[in-house]
């Protein structure tokens, strides 16, 4: 693991380990996790059918705000990209608010960067 992700907050690493494998179980481009504001935590991967497309970020968060949470401590998406998608980031800022820290991993699991919705 690099510097950044050693020292990453133990749950922090818990919401990543989460999204990797949502998408290796799911076989999907992207995985997803987020944690609310009472530590519960959502887990999704990328939805693709013909008539709804949501990002892995957005099916976690949309899955948070159906299950009545109120704000998210923090947010993670594991994917190719190298940097999350603005969707993405608008969704967490929605329900987080300013601030809420977008984690983003690569398939390996490891940090590539930290973005601020």
């Amino acid at each position: 693991m690099s510097d950044a992700a050693s020292e990453l907050d133990p749950e922090d690493k818990k919401i990543i380990t989460l999204a990797r494998s949502a998408r290796a179980r799911n076989g999907v481009p992207e995985g997803a996790a987020v944690r609310d504001e009472t530590g519960r935590t959502y887990v999704a991967g990328t939805v693709a059918l013909e008539s709804l497309r949501l990002s892995a970020l957005q099916t976690a968060v949309a899955m948070a705000v159906a299950s009545g949470a109120k704000s998210l401590e923090a947010a993670a998406v594991v994917t190719a990209a190298e940097a999350p998608a603005e969707a993405d980031v608008a969704a967490v800022r929605d329900l987080g608010g300013a601030g809420t820290p977008v984690l983003l991993a690569g398939p390996d699991g490891v940090l590539r960067t930290t973005a601020t919705a």
